[in-house]
């Protein structure tokens, strides 16, 4: 058994089921490990963004540990943006990284980079290995560590002569840290915060799958505060039959508006809220100064146990939750709007479908309109690096054979990792891809008077367009393997969206706004 082998027997024996890879040389033994050492599948995508993002949204769909095979340094930082996505994530992924024959590093070779330093920004563990011996080893701390708390992301760095060489052994599964559990100091503090009264609970991560957050709302019901969520959680179990909650808007001015009230705010699973970039004159957090902000479980915490742990407290029981029907808007006629698409996607939402949410400005009117559809989950863009959507939702779609995976998807964005779509018809993945074909930048024109700057020149705006000349979606569809369909009324888009949802394998409208 080589480096190669002994690495991917012990991924395996570790849980370890799938591997989104884009492989160069120094990785070859690596990929031919594969076909040797049985039980991975493996993923081939045209671009290491693209792995990296199917390998987040995988991770979040399962729960299990997704491997990423990149090419040296600049492949690793090719996939770097949405690694920082799964980072903000907490998903469960192992990059294994190609590095040059130990032997061939003093001689600087034009692929020579500090691998350690790019893994560092985004990975919770990182390992070099230079021999065959060590690198079953390194393999099982790498899962350990990427499976510890929520989750988090381990980088084995792979010299090719470790890979290679004769003497790889398969190393057993080592343990990770489960999510640690709640001190009752936290308990009582957040019971004083409840009883004081303008309290809100702000939910997120592990504390928004369905029976932590119907139990968050119960806590809420039952003692008089608020229960929010934000919009840019790894995966919201939502629609009918889940917990009523607010939805926190992404924008600053917004979300402090939401916020102005409250003055006890119990954080389950999230962090303080703040503003996603500093402007001039305003401050970086939402909440009002007067706001007092105790955090009852971090996001590696064990959040269903504090919320359980809560409720016994105040007594509260899933009874007193507020759960949402099954209400979905009427289809909508008139006008192709933000408000009049998400309408059409929240009548015709397949039941158990799997929503990769990377609408940006377009998708302010979706959450309102879906949130009494039939039953879905959602997966948010966690870090804000865009880029992310069509590869998030070919990583659900191997995650979840058998349920629809509907891509709700920006078009400056969805340009960043359109070869995903490559992907999706090679493996023929159920991905309905809707591009949200407003030809610009959108969200940065709205930012212009944020960062003081009312009355751009025509470069600045010139910067923001994407229409000259415009992108044809359904045509970049075809040119990757994916029918594609352009609509521009409401009738259209509704006719499309029915004859793609009943049928299996990837396709694509572009919805002309």
């Amino acid at each position: 058994m080589n480096g190669a082998e002994s690495l991917v027997a012990t991924l395996v024996e570790s849980g370890v089921e799938v591997c989104f890879a884009n492989p160069g040389t120094s990785e070859l033994h690596l990929v031919a490990a594969l076909d040797r050492v049985p039980g991975m599948r493996c993923v081939l995508c045209l671009f290491e963004g693209g792995a990296t993002g199917a390998a987040d949204a995988y991770a979040r769909m399962t729960g299990k540990p997704a491997a990423v095979l990149l090419h040296l340094g600049p492949g690793l930082a090719n996939g770097w943006a949405n690694l920082h996505n799964a980072r903000r994530a907490h998903a469960p992924v192992i990059n294994v990284v190609g590095e040059h024959a130990t032997y061939h590093m003093e001689f600087d070779a034009p692929l020579t980079s500090d691998i350690q330093s790019v893994a560092g920004g985004v990975s919770a563990h990182v390992e070099t290995v230079a021999t065959a011996a060590e690198l079953g080893a390194a393999g099982a701390r790498a899962v350990a560590a990427a499976r510890s708390g929520m989750g988090q992301i381990a980088t084995v760095i792979v010299h090719a002569d470790a890979a290679w060489t004769d003497g790889g052994v398969k190393a057993p599964p080592v343990a990770p840290e489960p999510p640690a559990p709640v001190p009752e100091d936290r308990i009582d503090a957040a019971v004083a915060a409840l009883e004081a009264g303008n309290a809100m609970i702000l939910a997120g991560n592990l504390a928004v799958r369905k029976e932590a957050l119907i139990l968050a709302a119960a806590i809420a019901a039952k003692t008089g505060a608020r229960i929010a969520t934000i919009g840019r959680n790894p995966r919201l179990e939502r629609g009918a039959g889940t917990a009523r909650t607010e939805r926190l808007p992404n924008p600053a001015g917004p979300q402090t508006k939401a916020l102005k009230d409250i003055r006890n705010l119990i954080l389950v699973g999230e962090t303080d809220p703040v503003a996603f970039f500093g402007h001039p004159d305003r401050p970086s957090r939402t909440t009002s100064p007067e706001c007092a902000i105790l955090q009852l479980a971090d996001i590696h915490d064990d959040a269903l146990g504090a919320l359980k742990a809560l409720a016994g407290r105040v007594g509260a029981t899933a009874a007193d939750a507020p759960l949402e029907p099954h209400d979905p808007p009427a289809l909508p006629e008139g006008k192709l709007t933000p408000d009049t698409v998400a309408a059409v996607v929240g009548a015709l939402l397949p039941e158990n479908a799997v929503v990769a949410d990377e609408s940006i400005t377009v998708g302010r009117s979706m959450f309102a309109a879906t949130r009494a559809a039939a039953p879905h989950d959602w997966i948010h863009l966690t870090g804000g690096a865009i880029g992310a959507g069509i590869p998030m939702a070919t990583g659900a779609a191997v995650a979840c054979p058998g349920r629809k995976v509907i891509n709700l998807q920006a078009d400056g964005s969805g340009m960043y990792t359109l070869q995903a779509l490559w992907t999706q018809a090679r493996e023929d993945l159920d991905v309905l891809t809707i591009v949200w074909s407003n030809r610009t930048y959108k969200i940065l024109k709205d930012e212009l008077a944020n960062v003081g700057l009312p009355n751009p020149g025509p470069t600045a705006l010139g910067m923001l367009d994407l229409g000259n000349p415009p992108l044809d979606w359904p045509s970049l569809a075809r040119g990757m393997g994916v029918e594609g369909r352009r609509v521009d009324t409401v009738e259209a888009f509704i006719d499309a969206f029915r004859d793609f949802v009943e049928v299996k394998g990837p396709r694509l409208i572009e919805v002309a706004l």
